[in-house]
């Protein structure tokens, strides 16, 4: 082959390989259901989706990452915190309570758009708040990525969540969710959700 025709076949090659590289990079993640992994979720659409990932502080400026916690049940409890008394403040601590729903293979966690401050000043007057598995979203990133901000629950709507769940199952998929304008106490309605999933896991 002459020189002439080699250099307009590299250029073809390398242009060809160029283009295969872009659509690796660019093509969208598909969950199992074969569903787009996106960063952030429509609520009401949600359930079969990829749980957005994140990486929070809690209470003890410890930071937790929701993908470390694959092989694990999580739920998420999107709250006003501290401007929701006593309401979303009572379901925060019951739910970090509740042995049904912290166990070694359950991770339960509210969270709230308040400052950690805010949290730690008020140990004294509500000691039981030291133990609760708190997650600060500073900025309420995460609580956009959840699309839990203008939720019939949010009193502050665009602002702050209201009283909204996540049952995220172990391959990080959601399973399960409640936006509840009611605000009442659900951890019996989320361990009866919870218990679906593990019996349909034993069936598998």
């Amino acid at each position: 082959m002459s020189k002439e025709n080699i250099i307009p076949l590299l250029i073809f090659l390398a242009i060809g390989g160029l283009i295969v590289v872009l659509i690796l990079v660019l093509q969208p993640k598909m969950n199992p259901q074969g569903n787009e992994s996106q960063s952030n979720i429509r609520f009401q659409e949600a359930v079969g989706q990829i749980a957005p990932n994140f990486t929070l502080s809690d209470i003890n400026d410890e930071k937790v990452t929701l993908s470390d916690l694959k092989g694990k049940i999580v739920v998420l409890f999107f709250s006003e915190g501290l401007r929701c008394y006593p309401a979303c403040f009572d379901q925060v601590i019951k739910l970090s309570e509740d042995p049904r729903l912290n166990t070694d293979e359950i991770e339960s966690f509210s969270v709230v758009l308040d400052s950690p401050k805010s949290w730690q000043s008020q140990k004294k007057n509500y000691p039981a708040i030291s133990d609760t598995k708190i997650l600060f979203d500073n900025g309420g990133n995460v609580s956009q990525k959840y699309n839990v901000l203008s939720l019939p629950s949010s009193m502050q709507k665009g602002l702050y969540p209201g009283h909204t769940y996540f049952v995220i199952d172990k391959d990080g998929i959601i399973r399960y969710t409640l936006d509840d304008p009611r605000m009442g106490l659900r951890n019996d309605l989320l361990a009866e959700e919870i218990e679906k999933l593990n019996e349909a896991d034993n069936i598998q």
